[in-house]
């Protein structure tokens, strides 16, 4: 019977990629813009698609629509041989439309449009949860009881926040129920090493990252209760497309961390792929592979063999 390094529920769909010159709305009631182009995306997607390329046994589930759109994505695992296992989603498969400026910066304008009970039955995904290592649950809709399975089964857990703010209830179990929880700045702003330590004095997690773009990122761990500051990788290729940044830096964080390396080099692994990631145009349409993350962590490590500058910002009890 078939194993699995990590098993990804849920997270896939089509982004739509508009190119303009700034995120904002010009004058008029039209512009011209490069061509639109259609890409498979969103989050769970880019982490199967990123274990996949880094080499580890990756299955991934999900919902997708008996539509264009879930056609492309099954042309497109079956194209990179990712191992993929789909329902029928009742409302059609998930969209967004990202905005990209010259600069790679985006803004994404994104279709929720799963039912608000939509729930992966057990006996769909347990087959393959009782054979994985891991499990990465995505943000994508209610996660049902998949928390509670791996939870007795003793699998580690790690999922995406994205820009929750910290208050939003829906995402509580995905905060405090995984291993290892992502998260963006860009919502949370000055409340964000707040939010960190929310989710370590409320949940399970040992580690807490908030990637920050160009600024790089903010890591906790439970270990020493500090919040340390690292800034991003500058990319070895030109900037065009910021687009599934995120996921790259997650996928190979996760990587890193599943073997046991110590967080500072999960951050640094991370922190490559997402700026390899921002060098294609598109969500997901080129990921790093092993090779090339280890090679390119090597020479950061010999150009820069000292510890990685950080900022150290204790965290104190309210």
């Amino acid at each position: 019977m078939v194993g699995y390094d990590v098993l990804v529920v849920g997270g896939t769909g089509v982004d739509t990629i508009v190119r303009v010159d700034a995120l904002a709305v010009p004058g008029g009631d039209s512009v011209g813009v490069p061509p639109i182009h259609d890409y498979v995306g969103h989050s769970g997607n880019g982490v199967a698609l990123g274990f996949h390329a880094l080499g580890l046994r990756t299955k991934f589930v999900d919902f997708v629509g008996d539509d264009p759109q879930g056609r492309l994505i099954l042309d497109r695992y079956a194209a990179v041989g990712l191992d993929f296992s789909h329902l029928p989603a009742p409302n059609g498969t998930p969209r967004s439309v990202n905005l990209v400026d010259g600069q790679g910066r985006r803004f994404s304008f994104y279709d929720g449009r799963h039912p608000a009970d939509l729930r992966l039955p057990p006996e769909f995904y347990l087959p393959f949860l009782e054979r994985c290592g891991h499990v990465h649950i995505s943000r994508a809709y209610h996660p049902g009881t998949v928390f509670d399975d791996a939870e007795r089964l003793g699998r580690s857990v790690s999922t995406d926040l994205h820009s929750w703010d910290g208050r939003d209830p829906w995402a509580h179990p995905y905060a405090f129920r995984s291993d290892l929880v992502f998260m963006s700045a860009a919502t949370a702003g000055d409340r964000c090493e707040e939010v960190m330590r929310h989710i370590l004095d409320e949940g399970r997690a040992t580690v807490v990252v908030a990637t920050d773009g160009a600024d790089g990122c903010r890591m906790l761990t439970r270990a020493d209760g500090v919040v340390r500051a690292f800034p991003a990788v500058t990319p070895e290729r030109p900037v065009v497309d910021s687009n599934g940044a995120g996921d790259a830096f997650s996928t190979a964080f996760t990587r890193a961390w599943l073997a046991g390396a110590e967080p500072a080099e999960c951050v640094l692994a991370g922190s490559v792929s997402g700026a390899y990631a921002c060098g294609s145009p598109g969500t997901h349409e080129e990921m790093i592979d092993a090779a090339t993350l280890d090679a390119a962590c090597a020479r950061l490590r010999h150009a820069r063999p000292e510890a990685p500058r950080e900022r150290l910002v204790p965290v104190t009890p309210e």
